[in-house]
């Protein structure tokens, strides 16, 4: 590889220095970058890039792959976020892990995603967002739980009440989905995680669905007289406002995330290492 396009996140790259600094290193091993601030600019990748270096946290890789998903190029995150499942190479590494790049010694992982689009209760549908983490209904407003009802493929599964629920990628498992209970997944399976958060009740677990499967939620009116709301997120990203009677309908999809591989370790070390 010799073309790569730079995308950083200058909340957490103070004057992009680390952006400027792989740039540089970059130019010095006789590749060509151009850098973009993903806070003030959309980022404009030129037709010839190879890869593009996601520099911030796992936030910021998200956003970075919704927007240059339709390109299909594969992305290496360079972590200046806390734990960084997502963004593998640490600031003290940046040298090693270009020169790698330049050399091809690496590999590629695809990550599935998920696409979601909300059906309102008059029957429109909105666009549908896709998501490499997770789309997640969650209560807003005052403190009350939602009732939602939750369908497969048509097919009635089961009824709560909770704060919301998530429905999540393998990749997304180790985020919103992990805080909640939920299980870790390996992150190049194809599944879907369905999570409710905070259930009132007893016994509610996580439940595994197939990535071929499609998962309606439908809000449910409550019985107090308090006006029932949950926001819509797509990667932690609001997508508006849900009221009774409105579905979300969430599946799996053919299009991926390629997230570039440089260690040698496997998910299991990983994830010790990350959770420790």
């Amino acid at each position: 590889m010799k073309r790569f396009c730079i995308i950083s996140n200058s909340i957490k790259d103070t004057r992009l220095k680390v952006a400027y600094r792989v740039n540089a290193c970059l130019t010095t091993l006789g590749a060509v970058s151009k850098v973009f601030d993903l806070v003030e600019n959309e980022p404009v990748v030129p037709q010839d890039t190879e890869a593009i270096l996601v520099i911030g946290g796992d936030g910021t890789l998200l956003s970075v792959a919704k927007k240059t998903m339709h390109l299909k190029l594969p992305m290496l995150g360079i972590n200046l976020g806390a734990i960084g499942y997502l963004t593998e190479v640490e600031i003290s590494e940046i040298e090693i892990a270009l020169k790698r790049l330049i050399t091809n010694d690496f590999s590629i992982e695809e990550r599935m995603m998920i696409a979601g689009r909300r059906l309102e209760a008059d029957g429109r549908s909105a666009e549908t967002s896709y998501a490499l983490n997770d789309v997640v209904i969650s209560r807003r407003g005052d403190i009350q739980v939602i009732s939602y009802r939750v369908y497969v493929n048509n097919k009635f599964l089961t009824e709560q009440r909770a704060d919301g629920i998530i429905v999540s990628t393998p990749t997304g498992s180790t985020g919103y989905n992990l805080s909640a209970g939920g299980p870790i997944v390996k992150p190049d399976a194809r599944l879907l995680v369905l999570t409710p958060i905070c259930p009132h009740t007893l016994n509610t677990r996580s439940i595994i669905l197939s990535a071929e499967d499609v998962v309606k939620i439908e809000l449910l009116p409550t019985y107090s007289q308090k006006k029932v709301e949950a926001g819509f997120f797509i990667d932690g990203a609001s997508t508006g406002v849900l009221g009774p009677e409105d579905i979300v309908v969430v599946s799996g999809t053919d299009r991926v995330t390629r997230i570039i591989k440089l260690s040698d370790d496997g998910f299991l070390e990983v994830l010790q290492h990350k959770l420790q």
